[in-house]
């Protein structure tokens, strides 16, 4: 729920885009755990992941304005995650390659913070419900709407 949570809730204060896909910006924020399958942080918890992402979305949706609106939202959530996951700290794996080809022997950070880990999931779990409610995401039509398109609007104040 951290990476969920947050991230949704610092893209919507940074962008304030109601046309932003916030599905990309999960899939981005999530995609990195992938990392996991090898053992430990590899290539998705790498500024280079993250860049290359960037960097493919750029030029396959070149002339495609919608197309790149919408898959922003991936690159957007990997450089996110790094933050959210505080890969800055280990520079081996945040600069990879520049540091060496080794990754280290480290795990997965997301399953090394013992109670710290549960503190974040609880924020991640108050972000959530800070977007149930400012979004109105309680209304069904509000929820499918984010289901199909990927938008969220702020509810207007009554």
């Amino acid at each position: 729920m951290w990476f969920v949570g947050a991230s949704v809730v610092v893209v919507w204060q940074v962008f304030r885009s109601p046309a932003l896909d916030y599905r990309t910006v999960v899939l981005g924020a999530v995609l990195p755990l992938l990392d996991g399958l090898a053992g430990g942080p590899r290539i998705l918890h790498s500024l280079l992941g993250a860049v290359v992402a960037l960097a493919a979305t750029m030029v396959l949706t070149r002339r495609r304005r919608l197309a790149r609106r919408r898959w922003l939202g991936v690159p957007i959530g990997m450089f996110l995650h790094l933050v959210l996951d505080g890969v800055w700290t280990n520079g081996r794996v945040l600069w990879w390659p520049l540091l060496g080809w080794s990754f280290g022997a480290s795990g997965l950070p997301e399953l090394q913070r013992g109670a710290l880990g549960l503190v974040l999931e609880a924020l991640g779990a108050a972000a959530l419900w800070w977007c149930w409610t400012t979004f109105g995401l309680r209304d069904p039509r509000r929820r499918r709407d984010l289901v199909r398109t990927g938008r969220l609007r702020e509810v207007e104040p009554s």
